[in-house]
């Protein structure tokens, strides 16, 4: 598996590019242009490149898991299902997440191969068949969520009166977004950069207003937990009784997923452009679930306290201008100018989340193009680097945000995350099943920390993976259970939310039965190569620094 004649199938390139598999350690403002990878005759005109700065990629991952799902999705959860149920559903997402975090992320610290995510693990450990389906399901995602983004952007937009028309708002949103990811990376990296930062500062922010605001800091009186006792802290939800209870519960746990999607295979990307990752890998891996605890639980914890779940002004479903739940929050707390302040900052946040998405969605088609499993031409790049066609065809889902001229902004975000929340609940299913066939093979191989070989091995696996994979399995089931209570049928909504199993199907089938006929369904265990690329990973480890002291603790939430 050296250099780069063996792309992985489809890795996310969420910080930067497939290449090499040597690790090229940077510092901090080191700038590297050198081509991303070699694979072609025609050199740099046909690759992409390293621009992006340890500083950058690690803000990024740290901006990244602060997005609209948290900022304005949340606000749809806490009016279906009340605060408590909000904060339990945010839990149980995260606790599953971590089964599926620490099995990629024992996986990627043994083999940080770079440019190398979740698709080819999948490929290399289970089957082509699998790698190839997730490939392209990580482009399509990707790619459908720049139009979620654009969306919900125009949706939060709408909070302050504007003669502007909807379409001029979607016209002028894709048009940034394409624009900022045709400059070269490192003009990419410098955007995100700042954009991840202000988004970092404004929930730290946030949650200290939230505090202050709780014990009377504020204009009125304490907020304390009377948003909990007036409506209640748990709503019903389509049906009455102990069953609108429970669909409530299933409501908004499915649609919580939106905010968390495809982070643990956002951080399994950073693994291959990583310092030493077989030693800083299990360490990234436990800082990701403190960023959850920290961002996410305490997140829902302060919506819940600063809004009511009955504000007419929260996401749902033909509710034509919503407003995040921290500007409601805020607005009713008797702060002036301070909601429409967050509310911006929101704006701003939902399009670096889009621009994200093209990002990674262009370089997951180049990857594709590489490996052969998509046409060549969207393999070629500019002299700067920029995948052009690649990025030019992803671009094109950001038109589906025009979808919204003929409905309801809402309705049509609903539809969005239906399709998004099953490609994630599929990723993670496999995640889960790649790290079960990692496991006995290394077991089978001898492949352990005792022997030497195994970085770490969580105290929790392959147990928690085989909980979250089937925990997710039946939510990916449920994920359009609406349709299916009496009187609630929507075709709609229907299609959006079980088409991404049927794509999955024809891709997975389809592959199998044609390229993929000669290979096995499944590698034997005792074949799963375990072993190849490993000489370049071991001397990419560098010595391990000094201990970090008492006063630095603060590096574990930032590095």
């Amino acid at each position: 598996m050296k250099g780069d004649d063996n792309q992985p199938a489809a890795a996310i390139a969420a910080v930067s590019p497939p290449g090499s598999d040597k690790h090229h350690d940077q510092d901090d403002d080191v700038e590297v242009g050198k081509p991303a990878s070699s694979h072609d005759a025609a050199g740099a005109g046909e690759s992409t490149r390293r621009g992006l700065k340890s500083r950058h990629a690690q803000m990024i991952a740290l901006g990244g898991s602060i997005g609209t799902g948290l900022f304005v999705g949340s606000g749809q959860g806490l009016k279906m299902g009340g605060p408590a149920l909000l904060l339990a559903c945010y839990a149980i997402i995260t606790l599953l997440l971590y089964g599926v975090a620490t099995g990629v992320g024992e996986m990627s610290a043994y083999l940080p191969v770079r440019g190398a995510g979740v698709a080819y693990y999948g490929q290399r450990f289970v089957s082509p068949s699998l790698g190839f389906t997730l490939g392209w399901l990580y482009w399509y995602i990707f790619s459908l969520g720049i139009a979620g983004e654009i969306t919900i952007t125009t949706i939060v937009l709408q909070y302050w009166p504007s003669p502007v028309p909807t379409a001029a708002w979607y016209t002028l949103i894709a048009v940034v977004i394409v624009a900022c990811n045709l400059f070269p990376v490192a003009v990419y990296g410098e955007a995100e950069f700042c954009f991840a930062s202000t988004k970092v500062v404004a929930i730290l922010g946030l949650l200290l207003l939230t505090t202050v605001l709780f014990f009377g800091g504020g204009p009125a009186e304490p907020l304390y937990f009377s948003n909990w006792t007036r409506p209640g802290p748990v709503n019903t939800y389509l049906l009455e009784g102990g069953a609108g209870y429970l669909c409530a519960f299933v409501g908004t746990l499915t649609f919580s997923v939106y905010a968390f999607i495809f982070a643990p295979e956002m951080l399994v990307a950073t693994a291959g452009e990583m310092q030493s990752p077989r030693r800083n890998m299990p360490k990234a891996t436990k800082r990701y679930f403190y960023r959850l605890v920290l961002f996410y639980l305490l997140g829902v914890f302060a919506i819940g306290i600063l809004v009511r779940s009955d504000n007419a002004g929260l996401l749902s479903p033909g509710n034509t201008a919503a407003a995040s739940p921290w500007a409601l929050g805020i607005k009713a707390a008797g702060i002036p100018v301070l909601d429409s302040i967050i509310n911006a900052v929101i704006v701003l946040s939902a399009w670096s989340t889009g621009n994200s998405f093209l990002y990674i969605a262009s370089r997951a088609l180049y990857s594709l193009a590489l490996s052969g499993h998509a046409p060549r031409i969207f393999a070629r790049c500019t002299k700067h680097g920029i995948p052009l066609y690649a990025t030019a065809l992803s671009a094109c889902f950001a038109a589906l945000a025009y979808m919204n001229l003929g409905s309801t902004g809402s309705v049509v975000f609903n539809w969005l995350v239906n399709i998004v929340n099953t490609g994630a609940f599929q990723s993670w299913i496999c995640c889960c099943f790649i790290y079960v066939r990692f496991y006995k093979a290394t077991e089978l191989q001898n492949v352990t920390v005792a022997s030497g070989q195994l970085p770490y091995r969580s105290r929790f696996q392959p147990y928690a993976a085989w909980i979250s994979g089937v925990v997710f399995f039946v939510l990916l089931l449920l994920n359009g259970f609406k349709v299916f209570v009496k009187g609630q049928w929507d075709t709609p909504t229907f299609i959006t939310s079980y088409i991404g199993i049927v794509i999955f199907a024809l891709l997975y089938f389809g592959h199998k039965f044609t390229i993929g006929r000669n290979d096995p369904w499944m590698a034997p265990l005792h074949e799963i190569d375990l072993h190849s690329g490993m000489e370049d990973v071991m001397a990419a480890e560098l010595p391990p620094p000094p201990p970090i002291k008492w006063y630095q603790v603060w590096r574990i939430l930032f590095e």
